[in-house]
């Protein structure tokens, strides 16, 4: 399906997508565009970093080191109410 596309193909679809929204709001269409490729690419990154230092496999945090693990804190909410 991909290997049908011509440039005549693509011609179509700019003009298609310069009637539907204008010259004016081609620009920042294109940067919001720009933007959001760029924070999913850092997510997609982060998410890899991360699994492998979680990995067990991999070994030790480098950065880290021993006895840097902090416990979670607990839970927030309201206290319990004193038992009579």
């Amino acid at each position: 399906m991909g290997r049908n596309i011509s440039a005549w193909h693509v011609i179509i679809v700019l003009v298609v997508v310069l009637l539907l929204f204008g010259a004016n709001r081609l620009p920042g269409l294109a940067k919001s565009i720009g933007q959001s490729m760029k924070i999913f690419k850092n997510e997609v990154k982060d998410l890899t970093d991360d699994d492998k230092r979680h990995d067990p496999a991999a070994g030790p945090d480098p950065v880290a080191g021993p006895g840097t693990d902090v416990p979670p804190p607990p839970p927030a909410g309201p206290p319990a109410p004193p038992r009579p």
